[in-house]
């Protein structure tokens, strides 16, 4: 059933070069990876900003026995440095005073409430978890500002955006990097097993953030659609030309010119989700979100799955239709729920997300 439904597709290989040549090998894979980022840079989410030369934090508020005395809350500013330039944001941090070494989660948040309907501190850190959260408005406004503010203005090279110019969705994912650079600098939280995770446009940042930066060994993107983890080609609902009119300054100028053109791109978002390989990529999505269209992402990780089995990982594990209500798969690298409900990042999710990574920790 699925496999004629993905052959009418006549998606990009992904286990092939550019030149047509085949990918075999794990080191053939790894510079088709490398020419996936590439290509996804050029096309769609413009050029990484530059990784910093230093990093560092300021403590502006803690608070050492916040919910009942079971949580170290700390508010922070951390600051990065780079050609010459100063970029700081707000970063809030809390870890579960009883579990030694927590495993965290980078949550990239629309609005800087703590706590938040999206994001339930206290249930989240009663299940173990230690969460570093920023609002991504506190790095590039979502909006068309005409790159002016924040790390957009910093990063702005002239009037008019060259075709691979940075996208805003690239530019929160950096900011989520930076944290993981701050993470690093702790003793109290389990570095092996850091997560990013987004709802939305946040979804797609998490599968952004994660592609291009390895010290992620989870990846957790809610509902992220229309090019996050949902093939555009045959794709309900919203598509390449709805986002690029609407949230044109998510995206590098170049991505637009494939507005009713899908078949003519040499990319599908499957790339976006392969490139994470061999780490772990577990999807949100919900039955009534038919703008993100929960079955053209299901497919993003069905064919994904060559490249974890090339890599000598289990992939996705899934029965051979569809999904329905209440499905959950989580035995393979390659995690999907489906959920009843709208587009929303719900407890039910934070659970799901959060037994996926108990699953699979990394000892």
């Amino acid at each position: 059933m699925l496999k004629e439904t993905i052959e009418n597709l006549d998606l990009p290989k992904l286990l092939e070069f550019a030149d047509g040549s085949p990918v075999r090998t794990v080191e053939d894979w790894q510079r088709r990876r490398k020419e996936i980022l590439e290509l996804l840079c050029e096309e769609v989410y413009g050029i990484c900003p530059p990784a910093p030369e230093k990093v560092s934090t300021i403590v502006n508020g803690e608070n050492e026995n916040a919910y009942a005395g079971k949580v170290l809350e700390q508010n922070l500013t951390l600051f990065t440095e780079f050609d010459n330039k100063t970029f700081s944001f707000p970063l809030n941090v809390f870890i579960p005073k009883f579990v030694k070494k927590p495993m965290v989660i980078i949550y990239i948040a629309f609005r800087p409430n703590i706590p938040d309907r999206y994001l339930p501190i206290e249930e989240i850190t009663d299940e173990g978890f230690a969460v570093a959260t920023f609002c991504y408005n506190d790095i590039a406004a979502d909006r068309e500002d005409n790159f002016t503010e924040g790390l957009a203005g910093l990063l702005k090279k002239g009037d008019v955006r060259a075709g691979n110019d940075t996208g805003k969705i690239m530019m929160w994912a950096w900011a989520a990097s930076r944290v993981v650079d701050y993470l690093e600098t702790r003793d109290d939280i389990d570095h092996k097993n850091i997560a990013v995770m987004g709802h939305s446009r946040l979804g797609k940042t998490a599968l952004v953030a994660a592609a291009y930066d390895e010290r992620f060994a989870f990846s957790f993107p809610n509902n992220s659609g229309c090019s996050g983890d949902a093939i555009t080609r045959g794709k309900e609902g919203e598509r390449i030309e709805h986002i690029t009119k609407t949230f044109p300054y998510w995206f590098c100028p170049n991505y637009k010119k494939y507005a009713g053109r899908e078949k003519e791109m040499p990319f599908d978002q499957h790339f976006l989700v392969a490139a994470i390989a061999p780490r772990f990529v577990c999807a949100g999505t919900a039955v009534e979100d038919t703008w993100a269209d929960p079955n053209s992402q299901y497919i993003s990780y069905i064919v994904a799955d060559e490249v974890y089995k090339l890599l000598g990982k289990k992939g996705f594990v899934h029965p051979d239709r569809f999904p329905e209500v209440g499905d959950i798969f989580h035995e393979g690298d390659l995690g999907f729920h489906l959920r009843a409900g709208t587009h929303f990042h719900s407890r039910y999710d934070w659970l799901r997300f959060m037994d996926f990574m108990k699953k699979h920790r990394i000892t």
